[in-house]
């Protein structure tokens, strides 16, 4: 065998190892860059809507009231009566907690097909103000789900970000070398591609967990959306005492705040986060909150019933007996917006949702310096954003279309 044949020979393996990262490569690429503007819009939109309803807050005096304790706090009964009085006692209506001890009760109130909120201080139980149905808590929500779009349409597009996030995850691995030891590795790059790209790498190692997360929640998402939704949970207490005749119709107020009573007496650790207020003396009253019998749920997986003559407690739920497929749709949503430890993990799931965002653009910063690079020419802003729009190729104005859109149907739906 002659010198060149042992030369071809010994570079063979590392030739094919080059070309099949090198495709792996493409791929990552592809996969970051074709939809990158729809892709940052959707975890921006997803990270903002973690602090959604203090934004809200924030922007709303009327949410605003001094620090009240729970103990301090006017009664359910006493909130709803006072919002249905106001009202005319016409109306459907859902009343939440307040989201921290400086806000206000908001109760959601519907009347000839317009939803507004309806503001009561905490303490003192009197409306302090009222605001539109539309505002950025429901912006961002309805946008980072289904861009304003209907639900069976809006959520099978948005979960296109999961599935390309998934095809970046897979690649990455090939095309970050040793990836692990990133963990300890520090953006020091000397110029700004290198800069950027080890930020990239940094944040993405980092990021793992968070992105795995949002990955398989986001495929829930399409799972439920597509019809393998779980049941909603039933009411399973036996131990509960039937239902005595009808001595004396309580006023819907006294009922409710009856029932909750009854209710914290079975359950004490039971926190209320929202009251259904029953449309009519038929129709029972609708408890959600969470209790220590179960993690990782939604509130209406703690679900109790009031007979809104009586004040008795008809049923409640007992999260612990929830089948598999319950459990893994009432943990979806406290683990894809980090609800389920209090501010402690909304901050958290903030700050990756920001790294999150900024991997995504970050991405199309390195794939435009690259490309000015290979071309010699000096980095610029504009230059960078030209050639990465013309890389996206068609994919651009698909994305940008998708980004316009909730601003388009936002007068329309909300």
């Amino acid at each position: 065998m002659d010198a060149q044949a042992v030369t071809r020979e010994a570079n063979a393996p590392a030739g094919r190892k080059a070309k099949a990262r090198s495709a792996w490569w493409r791929v990552h690429q592809w996969a970051g860059l074709q939809l990158s503007l729809f892709l940052t819009f959707v975890f921006l939109t997803g990270t903002l809507a973690v602090f959604s309803y203090e934004i809200d807050w924030a922007l709303r005096p009327a949410m605003w009231a001094a620090p009240t304790a729970i103990e301090d706090r006017a009664s359910w009964g006493t909130v709803g009566e006072t919002v249905m009085d106001g009202a005319g006692g016409e109306g459907r209506m859902i009343v939440y907690a307040p989201i921290h001890p400086a806000a206000t009760f908001d109760a959601v109130l519907r009347r000839d097909g317009v939803s507004t909120h309806v503001y009561v201080h905490p303490r003192t139980g009197e409306i302090t103000g009222t605001g539109p149905w539309a505002g950025v808590q429901r912006f961002l929500r309805n946008t980072h789900r289904h861009l304003m779009l209907p639900v069976k349409y809006g959520v099978p597009i948005v979960a296109l970000a999961a599935v390309f996030l998934a095809v970046s995850l897979v690649t990455s691995f090939w095309v970050y070398k040793k990836w692990w030891r990133g963990f300890l590795r520090l953006p020091r790059g000397r110029t700004a591609r290198a800069w950027i790209g080890d930020a990239h790498r940094v944040a993405g190692v980092w990021s793992l967990w968070f992105v795995v997360l949002m990955i398989v929640t986001g495929l829930w998402y399409l799972v439920e959306v597509l019809g393998a939704g779980a049941p909603a949970a039933n009411g399973d207490d036996p131990e509960l005492p039937q239902t005595a005749a009808l001595e004396r119709e309580l006023g819907m107020g006294e009922a409710i705040d009856a029932g909750i009573a009854a209710l914290m007496a079975r359950h004490p650790d039971f926190r209320i986060e929202a009251v259904i207020w029953p449309p009519d003396r038929e129709t029972p009253a609708e408890i959600h909150g969470y209790t220590g019998r179960a993690i990782l749920v939604r509130p209406r997986a703690n679900t109790a019933w009031i007979d809104p003559r009586t004040g008795a407690l008809l049923d409640v739920v007992d999260p612990a007996r929830l089948s598999a497929h319950q459990r893994i749709a009432e943990a979806a949503d406290p683990l894809h917006f980090g609800t389920f430890g209090g501010y402690w993990t909304k901050t958290l799931w903030f700050l990756f949702g920001a790294a999150l965002t900024a991997l995504a653009g970050t991405g199309v910063a390195i794939y435009a310096l690259r490309l000015a690079k290979t071309a010699r020419e000096t980095p610029g802003w504009r230059r960078g954003l030209v050639r990465s729009w013309r890389a996206m190729g068609p994919a651009s104005w698909i994305a940008a279309g998708l980004v316009i859109l909730p601003f388009a149907l936002t007068p329309f739906v909300l």
